[in-house]
């Protein structure tokens, strides 16, 4: 009986979900059912204006340095929506300039604090992006708006780049400034919105790529924002168009007598991911010249200043690899990374940049959720691929 009533209760939640669709279908506003189904715009048939910037296109990356079949490396897409081995010939996303009429911009933060921003057109659709999607609690925004009396701010143009996390390193380095270089190449960065408060590292990396913050509006997510032209620009993360010119503003190459240094970026203080044998691998790798780095303890400047003057990149799988984004044409990269948590994005990363990458598989250790998890790199494989990125370099 306790079954039939749950397979019973199991069915008319499907049949309010349905009903709720077909009503919202029908031209009912989703406000009348709490936001909880609210139907997609079409990017391209809503859009009052919409331009491609970059077609899609496959990439033709080569692979993993030390990889002699693509079939051997891990096909476990996970929340990416794409695996390493997907990465030789990956579908890079387009690049688009979308302008809508009466747009809604909410944001909440969600129970770790990381920001999720959602769009709504004028009659009430969500304008879905990769990183930017309307959930029920930008619907709970807009009711708590409505019953405390908050108006919205109105705007008559704007120019919407942010997406979920803007504050993480890695998204911010490969998500925004390359869409605010894209912005302020096509003459739109006077109406881009920046957050009210930006991380230090993000304030000096926009001087740094030649955008001056003062300059530019801002947003507060408190409170919705009410659009008449709202210019969205949707990009992917790894295309070279938009990663390249990054580098060329914040960090020109140097001559090649000033790219020498071998750094390896240590996560000894991280809260996880840590590499448990550094201490066995360590001694090998300063015989190789290499020099121990931890990131947390340069100012981005140093950072990108290291980098610029880095040839030899060895690190565990995180957020220092973005820096990669620094480094010259044809640095030498090693990624040591857990194939049970095969992230690709530093792969991809490393490809649109023109690196020589590589990847050593590593053993996780623990119970804990597999991106939290510490790991250990096979010494005798790190050796190996070490061996054969100095013999490719002319090191016998």
């Amino acid at each position: 009986m306790k079954a039939f009533l749950g397979w019973l209760e199991s069915v008319a939640r499907k049949g309010v979900r349905r009903l709720r669709r077909e009503c919202v279908e029908l031209g009912v506003s989703p406000e009348r059912f709490g936001w909880r189904y609210v139907e997609a715009a079409s990017l391209t048939k809503d859009a009052v204006s919409y331009r491609t910037v970059h077609a899609p296109a496959h990439a033709a990356n080569a692979l993993p340095g030390n990889f002699a079949a693509r079939q051997a490396l891990p096909d476990d897409p996970h929340w990416w929506g794409y695996s390493m081995r997907d990465v030789p010939s990956r579908m890079s996303g387009e690049t688009f300039i979308a302008t809508f009429r009466d747009a809604t911009v909410l944001a909440y933060r969600d129970s770790m604090g990381e920001f999720h921003p959602g769009i709504l057109s004028h009659d009430d659709r969500a304008i879905n992006l990769r990183e930017i999607r309307f959930r029920q609690p930008h619907g709970e925004v807009l009711n708590a708006a409505k019953a405390e009396g908050t108006a919205p701010v109105r705007l008559n143009r704007a120019v919407w780049v942010l997406e979920r996390v803007y504050e993480n390193h890695s998204h911010w380095l490969t998500a925004h400034l390359p869409k605010l270089l894209l912005a302020k190449e096509l003459g739109l960065l006077d109406k881009a919105l920046l957050p009210l408060r930006l991380e230090p590292a993000q304030e000096v990396s926009l001087r740094r790529a030649g955008i001056e913050p003062e300059g530019i509006p801002r947003y507060d997510e408190t409170r919705p924002l009410v659009v008449s032209e709202l210019t969205v620009i949707g990009s992917d993360r790894f295309r070279p168009e938009l990663l390249r010119p990054v580098r060329d503003a914040m960090a020109p190459a140097l001559p090649k007598a000033e790219r020498n240094r071998r750094i390896y970026i240590s996560r000894a203080r991280a809260r996880f991911r840590r590499l448990l044998n550094e201490d066995e691998i360590w001694p090998m790798l300063e015989a190789r010249g290499f020099e121990r780095t931890f990131m947390e303890d340069l100012s981005f400047e140093e950072q990108v200043e290291l980098m610029r003057r880095t040839e030899f990149l060895v690190a565990p799988h995180g957020a220092g690899l973005t820096n990669m984004m620094f480094c010259a044409e044809g640095t030498k990269v090693v990624e040591i990374a857990s194939p049970y948590f095969p992230n690709p994005n530093f792969y991809a990363l490393s490809q649109a940049m023109g690196h020589s990458y590589y990847l050593v598989p590593a053993e996780d250790h623990g119970d804990d959720p597999p991106l939290e998890r510490d790991m250990s790199v096979p010494f005798q494989g790190l050796r190996e691929v070490l061996d054969m990125i100095e013999d490719r370099m002319g090191y016998a």
